[in-house]
């Protein structure tokens, strides 16, 4: 088992079970899908219609993200020390839980279905 200091981990596969347990609240999750799903939408549409969508991309995903870790996690975000894992993993976690998938690796990772005070 991976020590929950992230300055430890070496390469993605330790990471990503480190990531899934700091995202171990469903509101936490909820907020970071909020983030991304706007992330994704505000790509397309910046690429298709208004270049000026594109400036809204970073706010819009680490807006959220940062705020379901001040407000709902109490914890700080991975991307202080490994942004660009942290950039894929929450791509892939929000692709796991569009597909319906997430449940099995948070199993893995140890998350609890139903953490305390939620």
């Amino acid at each position: 088992m991976i020590a929950h200091n992230s300055n430890r981990i070496t390469c993605y596969a330790d990471f990503w079970p480190y990531y899934l347990r700091e995202h171990a609240r469903p509101a936490t999750r909820a907020l970071h899908y909020i983030g991304t799903a706007l992330v994704i939408g505000l790509l397309l549409y910046g690429s298709l219609a208004n270049t000026w969508a594109f400036v809204a991309v970073p706010f819009a995903g680490y807006g959220f993200a940062w705020a379901a870790h001040l407000a709902v996690e109490h914890n700080r975000p991975a991307t202080f020390t490994h942004p660009w894992w942290s950039l894929i993993s929450d791509f892939r976690m929000f692709a796991l839980f569009v597909g319906g998938r997430i449940g099995a690796h948070l199993d893995k990772a140890g998350v609890p279905r139903k953490p305390p005070g939620t």
